[in-house]
């Protein structure tokens, strides 16, 4: 892989969990990082780092703080869609509308978004950008109570297909990664739901009991390789990460 200091890459959803791991993988490799997320993020604004609280689903803030890290570092290389929430999690029977449209307005219209603020900075810059929005196996699996999460990670797929397809010719690279089961604050809650909430939780807890998680540097050593080495280049759009052990 190349040297990689002095590239810069965005995470959205970069407070805690896969984003802040991410983020710290990705500082130890010397990346100047953009980083955003509704709560503080995980690394502090500094000379290398541009760290902004904001909502996803807002388009002019997103905007906003692209402009940030443009003006701070130039050249954005690698922009990560990381930012999404896993509830509701019920029979689709008892799922509020409510809750059913906050959360595709998190999962699928925020990835719209950030991609969309990517792809606008790439058509003003010129040159090559990779784009990574963070998928699921629900994506390609259907669970019982996630219908939700299982629709809207379906989704991210196919936009990201979409515009892979419509920004090659501008320089894009755009890829849906599964990352693997990552223990974050999602998976607690996973392990927490009673059965007939969600019938598949005691596979969870097992997967804690033996450890089987995918690490956030696992992961980050998995995404730079896709966005920078060109013997790691996945030929298909939907990239599902291997197990770690």
């Amino acid at each position: 892989m190349p040297d990689l200091a002095g590239r810069t890459a965005v995470i959205t959803g970069a407070s805690r969990g896969l984003g802040a791991g991410l983020a710290a993988a990705f500082r130890e490799r010397g990346l100047r990082l953009g980083l955003c997320a509704r709560s503080e993020p995980a690394l502090p604004d500094g000379p290398d780092v541009v760290a902004r609280r904001l909502d996803v689903r807002d388009p002019a803030a997103l905007a906003a703080f692209t402009a940030d890290v443009e003006a701070r570092f130039g050249a954005i290389e690698l922009w990560i869609n990381n930012a999404g929430v896993l509830e509701p999690i019920a029979p689709l029977r008892d799922v509020a509308p409510d809750a059913a449209r906050a959360h595709l307005e998190v999962n699928v219209l925020g990835v719209l978004l950030g991609t969309q603020a990517f792809v606008r900075h790439l058509r003003r810059r010129g040159g090559e950008g990779v784009l990574v929005n963070v998928s699921s196996g629900a994506a390609q699996k259907a669970y019982a109570g996630w219908s939700v999460y299982c629709a809207a990670k379906a989704a991210v797929d196919r936009l990201t297909e979409c515009v892979a397809l419509e920004e090659a010719a501008s320089g894009l690279r755009a890829y849906s990664v599964a990352p693997g089961v990552i223990d974050t604050d999602m998976q607690a809650l996973i392990r927490a739901m009673p059965p007939e909430r969600f019938p598949d939780a005691p596979r969870f807890v097992e997967r804690k009991r033996t450890g089987s998680f995918n690490t956030p540097g696992f992961v980050a050593e998995h995404v730079l390789a896709l966005a920078f080495d060109p013997a790691a280049r996945p030929a298909e759009v939907c990239v599902r990460l291997p197990d770690e052990r």
